[in-house]
């Protein structure tokens, strides 16, 4: 029996041949395809900047620390998503406030997001959940009203478009930060980037991924830096940035074939799932439907060749989270939602017929 995972990366040839190029050259690390990739991305998604980073995880450690974030601020997240959106404020020293999803959408609700601002709340970390962007428009009028940063957490939605504008192009936030994990819309293996329009948030950002370490033009010698403050070793590679550039040329086609995949299940699945808005155009990564007996489905799901994934565990369900005192019942739409979600196979190299098997081993569960 053929098995289906919920995720997939797509690497071709000229992948493998742009990544066999750098282990031929001179850089494998601190080289020229560095800034290539961080410049095709700021192509892509219209933004003046970009900092590529290890992991997106990083990525979003390094932003949060950008904004000044620390102990005795706040920042605000969706409850529905990976941990790392809410540990980097943790990582910061800050305090981590959650605010309830859209049940439509399980993206974080504007109006949920202004009912838990506080005078200490200082970041708002909205998430793109399974590929569609938030309402950024609501969002960046309540940063506004409230002298807040915003940095988009779109390790989902690299492809993805909000109104007229690409997710990325931090049009509505101060930074947006992308993942290129395997199961993501393209991958560099392990790896992320930050976009942002901000030159001075590009600097610290620059600083802060290589341990704090700056090189004025006014500095004679070669090898002089001052660190400053004190930073990570979150650098990309040349091999992680040629893969990249190799798979952001086929992003738009990567799309295009996710977005049918979707529309596939739409019309012919007939289980619940999450809706659109009308002002996204998203790349979907994930394609969750929501089952009445969700453990059951998942092990009977196993037994039949779909190995599938749950996307996610509410974070302030997590024990850690316990300290900031959270507990269950907290997010009502977030752990309903939670009780029913299940994510179907999605990814480019699925053909009409594996489609059409998934659907009709999916019935046979249901």
């Amino acid at each position: 029996m053929i098995k289906y995972g919920y995720g997939h990366q797509t690497i071709d040839d000229s992948d493998i041949s742009a990544v066999m190029d750098v282990l031929k050259s001179d850089y494998l690390t601190c080289g020229p395809k560095i800034k290539e990739f961080e410049q095709e991305i700021c192509k892509y998604t219209g933004a003046k900047y970009c900092v590529a980073v290890s992991n997106a995880t990083a990525g979003l450690h390094i932003a949060a620390m950008a904004t000044g974030l620390s102990k005795g601020d706040e920042a605000i997240t969706s409850p529905i998503t990976f941990l790392s959106s809410a540990n980097c404020i943790c990582y910061t020293g800050a305090t981590p406030v959650f605010a309830d999803i859209e049940e439509e959408t399980a993206n974080i609700s504007p109006q949920e997001i202004e009912r838990h601002i506080t005078d200490k709340t200082k970041v708002l970390i909205p998430v793109h959940f399974a590929g569609q962007s938030c309402d950024m428009e609501a969002i960046s009028e309540i940063a506004h009203k409230h002298n807040l940063y915003v940095i988009e957490d779109a390790a989902h939605a690299i492809g993805s478009d909000y109104k007229d504008t690409k997710v990325g192009s931090c049009a509505y936030s101060d930074m947006t930060v992308f993942s290129f994990h395997p199961v993501k819309t393209i991958t560099t293996g392990e790896g992320g980037a930050i976009t942002t329009n901000n030159k001075e948030l590009y600097e610290k950002l620059c600083a802060l991924r290589s341990h704090g370490m700056h090189k004025d033009k006014d500095m004679v010698e070669t090898w002089e830096y001052e660190m400053r403050e004190l930073g990570y070793n979150y650098r990309m590679t040349d091999i992680q940035a040629a893969l990249g550039i190799s798979q952001l040329k086929k992003l738009d086609v990567f799309k295009k074939r996710r977005r049918e995949i979707v529309d596939f299940y739409n019309k012919n699945l007939g289980i619940k799932h999450l809706q659109e808005r009308k002002y996204s155009n998203a790349c979907f990564h994930l394609y969750p439907i929501l089952v009445k007996n969700r453990r059951d489905f998942y092990f009977k799901a196993r037994e039949n060749g779909l190995n599938l994934q749950v996307h996610y565990i509410p974070v302030h369900t997590q024990p850690y989270y316990t300290r900031f005192g959270y507990k269950r019942g907290d997010y009502p739409k977030a752990e309903q939602y939670y009780s029913q979600c299940i994510s179907l196979p999605l990814y480019p190299s699925l053909t009409d017929t594996d489609l059409e098997e998934i659907i009709k081993r999916v019935k046979e569960i249901e």
